[in-house]
């Protein structure tokens, strides 16, 4: 295997070339002989083990997703745009979707949508129409009530016959 040789600039650092590691290239898994040997790194801290309850939720401004998709479309080069993606942290489906969006003129649909269900237009009628329907309702119950008493009424004059004026009703004195 040949080994690539790196340039070094004046502060005497070594240029890395696209496909270079940053690690120092090592044989058989020791230090180089010239090389001064590094000073043991310390152990990697464990992982936080709490979890989020939940997620955050990414959303992005229609001016961010447009600077992406133009910044994208100018890339020639292959692995140019998933360098741009991995550090936008982002992924290939972002860039369909956008484009999709983008190409069909929906720059409101670049932004970001407010999920769930939608709110309903709120009217200041609704509560007063609501109010007068059960007025309504109750007048009529009223009504029918009423009617009822009165053919009740009807009824019991036609069983009882006429009256007899009594002295009350006419107004005369006995």
């Amino acid at each position: 295997m040949a080994k690539k040789r790196r340039e070094e600039d004046p502060a005497g650092d070594p240029k890395r070339s696209g496909g270079e590691r940053s690690e120092p290239e090592r044989s058989e898994g020791s230090p180089a002989a010239g090389a001064p040997s590094e000073a043991p790194l310390a152990p990697p801290s464990p992982p936080d083990p709490e979890v989020l309850e939940r997620a955050q939720r990414r959303q992005y401004s229609a001016e961010y997703k447009l600077r992406i998709l133009r910044e994208a479309d100018s890339l020639k080069e292959t692995g140019e745009i998933g360098a741009l993606l991995r550090r936008e942290g982002l992924y290939s489906s972002h860039l369909v979707t956008w484009r999709r969006q983008r190409e069909e003129g929906l720059l409101s649909a670049l932004s970001p949508k407010k999920r769930g269900r939608r709110a309903r237009e709120h009217n200041p009628l609704v509560r007063r129409v609501v109010e007068l329907e059960g007025e309504n309702r109750d007048l009529k119950k009223r009504l029918k009530e009423a009617e009822t008493i009165i053919e009740v009424q009807k009824k019991l004059s036609e069983l009882l016959g006429p009256s007899q004026e009594s002295p009350e009703s006419t107004g005369r004195p006995s």
